[in-house]
């Protein structure tokens, strides 16, 4: 399979996770497409929003084509215990959580926290280090992994992949830490503060780019990026503060995408009601997004599993930990219609998105 394209056919849901490689899906069956129907109408039963009196449970729809990469996972009505799990090559980068991560492994499941999963979906091998997820304008999720500019759509209520596209020729590199889709351009910054610009590109395709120095790398370790439509503005969130004054605070890059007047403002929000609110000495977020109903901000943070809820102005709204079954919850996104995704890296356990309903 040449790199930066989908597989030529849907992968089969297997329980040996590491058998199930994009590289695979060649040889594996044609996935039924009246399975990814019931999936979708699963989860629209979750959220209420089916009328079950004249639902047809047989209906299929033709949008699944061979090119699609099926993912497995649990559905929306299977217990979160029951997703398939197994050995994955992707790197666990805080390593401090090995122990916690082994623990994990085992009881996956056991937080009160499963009782609200949607549905849990299995991600392909070339997402074991999904860094970063963004939703478009028509509600498409983006996803794209940690070292290469690969980026994913994902249809996340039937659990497929619909294309995979690559930035740059060649093909672009580094630590690359968020995604934001932002009217027809599509942004991914890199931990250094680098900006890349770009249009959605096609399944396999290879598209262009520009890029934008923030010129904020020695301000901050970068990990995270979303979009404020209200003030038309890239938002950039910081894992690691390196300005003194700023490190007892949560801090976040407003970059305004439009010219004139001011490009860049900070928001710093106090740390202390968040970390009493979580039992934790620090935050690193690992990454951003903007709830799409209330204009909010929230921010997963991989290291300490937590999620943490603010205004535009910097109250904060909320703050609390995630359940145990999140090995490394690095990207987030919320949809319209009130769905929270975490996207989960590869380390003792396979990758997964997971879908909450939202707010919680």
């Amino acid at each position: 399979m040449r790199r930066g394209a989908c597989s030529a056919a849907a992968l089969a849901a297997c329980v040996a996770f590491a058998a199930c490689r994009p590289a695979d899906a060649a040889r594996a069956r044609q996935f039924d497409t009246a399975e990814l129907a019931k999936r979708e109408q699963r989860l629209e039963l979750a959220l209420g929003t089916v009328d079950t009196s004249v639902v047809d449970t047989t209906s299929s729809r033709d949008s699944t084509g061979s090119g699609d990469t099926v993912m497995s996972g649990a559905s929306s009505t299977t217990s979160p215990a029951d997703v398939p799990e197994g050995k994955a090559d992707g790197k666990d980068k805080d390593k401090d959580k090995d122990k916690d991560d082994e623990k994990d492994a085992r009881s996956a499941g056991d937080s009160a926290d499963d009782d609200g999963v949607l549905a849990r979906w299995v991600l392909p091998r070339d997402l074991d280090e999904i860094s970063g997820m963004t939703l478009t304008s028509t509600g498409r999720l983006l996803a794209h992994g940690d070292e290469r500019a690969q980026v994913s759509a994902i249809d996340y209520r039937r659990g497929v992949i619909t294309k995979q596209f690559v930035v740059g020729r060649p093909t672009v590199t580094g630590d690359i830490e968020g995604i934001a889709a932002v009217h027809d351009a599509v942004f991914l910054l890199a931990s250094n503060g680098t900006l890349y610009e770009f249009r959605e590109g096609e399944n396999g395709q290879r598209v262009g780019y520009i890029t934008a120095d923030t010129h904020l790398g020695k301000e901050c370790e970068f990990e995270g990026l979303a979009f404020d439509p209200s003030i038309n503005s890239l938002l950039l969130a910081c894992k690691k503060v390196e300005l003194e004054q700023m490190r007892d605070s949560m801090v976040i890059y407003r970059w305004k995408l439009q010219s004139g007047g001011q490009r860049l403002s900070m928001l710093a929000v106090p740390l202390t009601r968040i970390l009493a609110a979580i039992g934790e000495k620090e935050l690193h977020p690992s990454d951003i997004t903007v709830d799409p109903n209330t204009g909010h901000y929230v921010i997963v943070a991989s290291i300490e599993r937590a999620l943490v809820e603010i205004t535009p102005a910097g109250e904060v709204v909320s703050a609390r930990k995630l359940g145990r079954q999140h090995n490394q919850p690095e990207s987030i996104a919320i949809t319209k219609d009130g769905i929270l995704i975490i996207g989960d890296e590869a380390g003792r356990r396979p990758a997964v998105i997971t879908l909450y309903r939202w707010p919680r």
